[in-house]
């Protein structure tokens, strides 16, 4: 029960992280899916044994009860989502249209968010030095959830 508590408390967090929304919100993936995913991925790196899909379909954080066969085909349909995205990105690339500046301002948002996830990597051990890095994590984020609105609102605006 601990670890079932563990990992929906993580999944929580992850989940409801600003960042995380927006670009799960942009994606192809449907929040139930990606919350699949994670379960399929991370759960075992959490939890430090392998787990069966019964055991991970208890996992979500939905309070029905979810068979293993629901937890599949759920899985099945964001991995074929995220295969699709993956695809759709190598098209792009190899089309020639990542060599034009169209694509800029998602490239710095990757370089953004590259930075972001390092800046959490890195946390000081002194609680002064903490505190600072804390604050310049701060600033990533809100310029990140800033430049996301702000690129989701103008590619919405395009289509």
């Amino acid at each position: 029960m601990r670890l079932k508590e563990g990992i929906q408390a993580w999944l929580n967090g992850a989940l409801n992280d600003p960042v995380a929304q927006i670009l799960y919100k942009n994606s192809q993936l449907t929040k139930t899916q990606l919350e699949t995913l994670l379960i399929d991925i991370l759960a075992e790196n959490i939890s430090g044994k392998p787990l069966k899909y019964d055991e991970k379909a208890k996992l979500r954080l939905t309070k029905a009860k979810i068979s293993r066969g629901s937890f599949n085909r759920t899985l099945k349909q964001a991995k074929e989502n995220v295969v699709k995205s993956i695809y759709t990105v190598l098209l792009l690339g190899y089309l020639g249209i990542f060599e034009t500046t169209t694509l800029d301002p998602y490239l710095e948002i990757a370089n953004k968010l590259k930075e972001y996830v390092e800046a959490y990597k890195d946390l000081p051990e002194t609680d002064k030095e903490r505190k600072d890095h804390l604050k310049i994590i701060e600033i990533i984020r809100e310029e990140l959830e800033t430049s996301l609105k702000r690129l989701s609102s103008a590619s919405a605006e395009e289509v």
